[in-house]
């Protein structure tokens, strides 16, 4: 028989065998777990297209629905790609892989990669599922649906999929130069019709039935073949139908309750403005490990108090809140000092925290926060921009050459419905977004400070690595040796010029 069931792949082949063999599968049958591809598609307009095209998207759908499934899926391309610029798209690389690791069958998975050479086909268009394939799973060949392009704008309209590649460029494709007699074996669903050109070279179709794939696990982060360290995007949940459905209820009365806890934030003092935050949903908790337990009676004065000059506080990166909350957990006034800052939030930032922008220049930068020192307490995020996965970035070492007063603090936020980052959109809105969330929450832990004695005999860098350290383990965070140019060369195409 040439169709099969995918769990005797293993009867019908030894490891070996699979090793040397290419694997074809159905991308949506034979991996994702999920089979609605409306979440995908409505990343793709809300964060390519704004809000207006995502709410066209989510008015059209029923109508979608009610139409044949490749009709319907052209009218979804359309009203996701009409008018927007090739050369910025970039959703498919730093939007959807988060959305497709999190949608993927561990069963499906382990299927595809125990063969050596693997070919993905898809019924999406190609620039929303090549990034993701070739990157995360190291997939050899991506054969998805081609969009038309004119002047350099996508008009909505993509190839058929039976003229999307003849039959020798698809043999090309997926052998290049080998002969074609190397063993091809499929992998697909049985629910959907595997009418591509390639399948029928395979001697071999495995299946998967819709109610297996319904009790297919969701596939673990430690079995990620890559990390997924950046993402971008605004949408933190997975836009269902339904769930974009409550977004657009929720988001005219999170306006108001926003702008309420704009005004709380600004006119009350903290005793008074940390409960009623809380209260409408703006919460936190404070770890205070600043006290040895044990050696308490030998620190007589406040472990987290400079002697002379202010206290440098030094922090991850998760908002432009984090000085904020790090002022509102030790409830004294800090000064902040930040690597980017959009020309809005610093005319705003001033009516709620002192903040000054750092200028990336070694000489000016150090005198200017050792004279801020000089004044009171310190807030500092050496990583330089933000992270919203368990990760840290590479410290800046800059903080470690101006003040031996060092208090490490480990800070994780939690949102429910939107990022408050951004790599690519408009970071002055970045505090909106988070505060628009029904539910934020902050983690504070304040660290213990460092010892004077250590910090005299350990370089620069040395310190900062050993910062870093101590923030990722309070955080349960791995620590990596990417920076803010990292991030921004693979989220934005730039090296993060605000």
């Amino acid at each position: 028989m040439k169709y099969m069931k995918y769990e005797s792949m293993l009867d019908n082949h030894t490891p070996k065998e699979l090793h040397n063999t290419t694997i074809v599968f159905d991308v949506e049958g034979g991996l994702l777990r999920s089979s609605s591809l409306f979440p995908y598609f409505m990343l793709v307009a809300f964060e390519g297209g704004g809000v207006l095209r995502g709410l066209v998207l989510f008015l059209c759908y029923p109508l979608v629905c009610s139409l044949r499934k490749e009709l319907g899926l052209k009218i979804m391309v359309f009203i996701c790609f009409f008018g927007i610029k090739k050369d910025n798209f970039r959703i498919g690389r730093s939007v959807l892989p988060k959305l497709f690791l999190e949608d993927i069958g561990l069963e499906g998975f382990e299927v595809v990669m125990r063969c050596g050479r693997k070919v993905g086909l898809s019924e999406l268009p190609s620039v929303m599922v090549e990034g993701f394939l070739k990157d995360y799973l190291g997939v050899d060949c991506v054969i998805g649906r081609d969009l038309k392009v004119v002047f350099g704008y996508f008009v909505g309209l993509m190839d058929d999929v039976t003229t999307t590649r003849s039959k020798s460029s698809l043999i090309n494709d997926v052998f290049g130069e080998r002969k074609v007699d190397c063993h091809l074996i499929g992998f697909g669903c049985s629910n959907k019709n595997l009418d591509h050109q390639l399948f029928s070279h395979c001697k071999e179709i495995y299946l998967v039935s819709k109610a297996e794939k319904k009790r297919w696990r969701a596939l673990p982060r430690d079995k990620y073949p890559k990390p997924l360290i950046f993402h971008d995007g605004r949408i933190a949940f997975k836009p269902t139908f339904l769930g974009t459905l409550v977004m657009i209820i929720w988001v005219p009365f999170g306006f108001w309750l926003c702008l309420l806890r704009m005004i709380i934030a600004l006119s009350f003092p903290y005793n008074m403005s940390i409960p009623v935050l809380s209260f409408i949903g703006m919460g936190g908790r404070v770890y205070d490990h600043s006290v040895d337990k044990n050696n308490v009676k030998k620190n007589k004065k406040d472990p987290i108090k400079g002697t002379g000059k202010g206290t440098l506080y030094v922090c991850n990166h998760r908002t432009l809140l984090d000085p904020i909350y790090i002022s509102m957990a030790i409830m004294k006034p800090l000064t902040a000092v930040t690597y980017s800052l959009s020309r809005i939030s610093e005319v705003v930032s001033p009516l709620i925290l002192e903040t000054y922008h750092l200028s990336r220049n070694k000489e000016k930068d150090s005198k200017m926060m050792e004279m801020l020192l000089s004044q009171g307490d310190l807030v500092v995020c050496p990583e330089g921009t933000t992270c919203r996965e368990p990760y840290l970035l590479r410290f800046s070492p800059l903080f470690a050459e101006v003040s031996n007063d060092i208090v490490p603090i480990a800070l994780d936020a939690k949102v429910c419905m939107f990022y408050g980052t951004t790599a690519s959109g408009f970071k002055f809105l970045d505090p909106v977004f988070f505060l628009l969330n029904p539910v934020g929450f902050y983690d504070v832990k304040i660290l213990q400070k460092l010892e004077s004695v250590n910090i005299c005999k350990q370089s620069r860098i040395e310190i900062a690595n050993q910062v870093q350290k101590q923030i990722a383990e309070a955080l349960g965070f791995q620590c990596t040796n990417l920076t803010r140019k990292d991030k921004y060369m693979i989220l934005a195409g730039n090296e993060g010029v605000v």
